[in-house]
């Protein structure tokens, strides 16, 4: 099950890579504040050898670490006006996405597990459209990475991955029944971690 080389779009394209390893990836957005959601699939490069990761976070930060953004609004009577009197702001900051790797398009196949290398640095990132979800999200082997993560807020991740690939399947429900089994299975039995993770799909979400 790959990916054609041509199946992203530009209009699908939010930013490129700035920072790589083989189990997470900084993309920096073409756009402030273009980030997708958290737990929205990502691809990285194109196929095949393509990366698949799934945003963990979103920070908006000063292209200058050594200068802090400071407080303009006084005087505003909204944001948009600070944006308006100051358009040089969306010159000086930056919006960063943090990936953790799910998985990678290994020459027409696609594999649920950490890559041999790391996206190269500048490779396109590419929010995966419906269909991209539904093939790379038939297989819940992805799960097992996002749940194996012990780091703060990795329950919120997993929980929002799902989510997000939920909305892609016409049966959310069937689909998100699947994979809280698969998500109970790689907890080590930890019921309370489990539940703490349903709870986290709103009922919603399940359609």
């Amino acid at each position: 099950m790959s990916i054609p080389d041509g199946a992203a779009t530009d209009s699908s394209r939010f930013g490129e890579v700035v920072e790589a390893a083989i189990d997470r990836v900084v993309v920096q957005t073409h756009r402030l504040y273009g980030a997708p959601p958290m737990g929205a699939l990502v691809r990285l490069g194109s196929a095949p050898g393509a990366v698949y990761a799934v945003v963990a976070g979103v920070a908006t930060a000063s292209l200058d670490p050594t200068r802090r953004v400071i407080a303009r609004g006084a005087e505003a009577a909204s944001e948009e006006e600070i944006y308006r009197e100051h358009p040089q702001i969306e010159r000086l900051l930056r919006t960063d996405a943090t990936l953790l790797t799910v998985g990678f398009d290994d020459g027409g196949a696609l594999r649920h597990y950490l890559p041999p290398l790391p996206p190269r640095i500048h490779a396109f990132a590419y929010l995966c459209a419906p269909e991209e979800v539904r093939r790379f999200a038939a297989s819940l082997d992805f799960v097992g990475l996002l749940a194996a993560r012990r780091e703060p807020a990795s329950d919120d991740v997993l929980a929002a991955a799902l989510r997000q690939a939920a909305a892609c399947f016409d049966d959310r429900r069937a689909f998100l029944t699947r994979a809280s089994r698969a998500a109970a299975a790689h907890a080590s039995g930890d019921a309370a971690r489990v539940a703490a993770i349903v709870r986290r799909i709103p009922t919603e979400a399940l359609g």
